[in-house]
């Protein structure tokens, strides 16, 4: 298949016809496919027709796939994606640019503009620097790479270059996300290989008492504490002002992981669950979740991009240039990359600031909406107070007679909603997260009115 004018146009009008299929079932099928299966075939010999392909991706794909774009996918922390994203995520596909260093195209200087606009969105100094990952994951891999430099460079050691052999460092946390640990292991630490420092009552923030004590009392010479804008589970919050005094005190690298937290700035302001976060060596926060986005698009910060570039630059001549421009492949763990930073960059461009500050307020309202219900209602049992935009609940087994995991299953297997467990003070919970653009008011209700009938089946 060749590209022409009537190429164009066929691909085209089948996209068109794959959209509106997709978006308008969104409203009546099942939020997420619980039995979704393929059957084994072997890898075709001649392939098939586009017109084959586009009929097929219609009967055996479409309706096997999850409806996490729609309003009562609450799993998770999923943000939909807005119409702007979608339309700049095509154009992403459509221009197809590798954003891996300039001098070719302008990609690289739209994403160096939106970096800075993300961090005028976020009340952030601009001196912090970075990049654009497929996600909070590879955004925390970098910022263990990066403390790792860090903290090779004040032993002697270019860790980049020498390895990890002689390094001494103890890295201290309350709750970091599992994408933390993973990145800890990935990065030659170990995932077992941190300090748990406990937490304040009912909480999963850290307890600077017991960080200060523990900083106080480690033998290593370099130290990394991992701080949380916005756990998970809890949504609670470091108060990453007094981690930061104490890393300035012991001279640690701190890590922000702020990966959907971040959002509760643009409602909130600078000074109040976040403040002390520009205070961080790094920062991770994700695009896809609370920005809306399409899937993938994370985003790494730090004060240090000289340590982000020694840990991540290699030369090859082939792929020298003379672009003034620092360049990505050398800030980050591909030297390929999409042009992820174009979805980013029209979401700003069209809502500005205070168009998305609304659709964050929007969600924390309607999130604050369903714990109120649960909280007054005599068959569930409100968790914790909804701070921001997760609810944490799950059955009175007294009354419903199953437990959290079983109710969970019926809620999901109504079609209606989707919901994730999670774990609080050690119990097991059911987490409903919302955190997407599309979700309306009537959207709340049908969930409410899912979590009703159950209570009248099981009563």
């Amino acid at each position: 298949m060749q590209y022409s004018t009537d190429t164009s146009t066929k691909i085209l009008t089948a996209l068109r016809a794959q959209f509106e299929q997709f978006h308008t079932d969104l409203s009546s099928k099942d939020v997420a496919c619980l039995s979704a299966e393929t059957k084994e075939e072997d890898i075709p010999s001649t392939g098939i027709s586009f017109e084959q392909l586009d009929k097929l991706i219609s009967k055996d794909i479409q309706p096997k796939l999850s409806g996490s774009n729609g309003g009562r996918y609450w799993g998770f922390v999923t943000g939909g994606a807005n119409p702007v994203a979608t339309y700049a995520d095509w154009l992403v596909t459509t221009f197809n640019q590798n954003v891996s260093k300039g001098g070719d195209s302008i990609a690289t200087a739209v994403e160096h503009q939106t970096l800075k606009w993300i961090c005028q969105l976020f009340d952030l100094p601009t001196s912090l620097k970075g990049i654009f990952t497929t996600g909070a994951t590879a955004a925390n891999l970098l910022a263990a790479f990066t403390a790792r430099q860090y903290a090779g460079k004040q032993q002697g050691i270019n860790v980049a270059l020498e390895g990890m052999s002689k390094l001494d460092v103890s890295i201290f946390s309350a709750t970091p996300h599992a994408s933390m640990v993973k990145s800890l292991g990935m990065a030659g630490f170990g995932q077992n290989n941190w300090n748990k420092i406990k937490c304040l009552p009912n909480s999963e923030a850290i307890d600077l008492v017991a960080l200060e004590v523990a900083l106080s009392s480690s033998p290593s010479p370099q130290k990394i504490v991992i701080a949380s804008a916005g756990t998970v589970t809890g949504t609670d919050y470091d108060d990453l002002e007094g981690v930061a005094n104490l890393c300035k005190k012991h001279k640690a690298w701190l890590h922000v992981d702020a990966a959907f937290g971040i959002f509760e700035r643009l409602i909130a302001g600078a000074d109040r669950k976040s403040k002390g976060i520009e205070l961080a060596d790094s920062i991770t926060l994700d695009c896809h979740k609370w920005l809306n986005v399409p899937y993938d698009c994370g985003v790494f910060l730090t004060q240090h991009s000289d340590l982000l570039k020694e840990s991540c630059d290699v030369y090859a001549p082939y792929l020298a240039g003379g672009d003034t421009l620092p360049a990505f492949m050398s800030l980050g763990v591909e030297n390929s990359r999409r042009f992820r930073a174009f979805p980013v960059w029209a979401t700003i461009m069209v809502y500005g600031k205070a168009g998305i500050s609304q659709n964050i307020a929007k969600n924390i309202q309607q999130a604050k909406q369903v714990a109120n219900w649960v909280d007054a209602s005599k068959a569930y049992e409100l968790v914790k107070s909804c701070d921001l935009n997760v609810v944490l609940f799950k059955p009175k087994e007294s009354v419903l007679h199953i437990n959290s995991d079983e109710c969970m299953k019926r809620l999901n297997k109504s079609g209606q909603v989707f919901l994730t467990p999670g774990s609080w003070q050690g119990e097991p919970i059911i987490r409903a997260a919302l955190s997407n653009w599309s979700t309306t008011n009537e959207d709340v209700e049908r969930v409410i009115g899912v979590l009703q009938a159950l209570s009248d089946e099981l009563a």
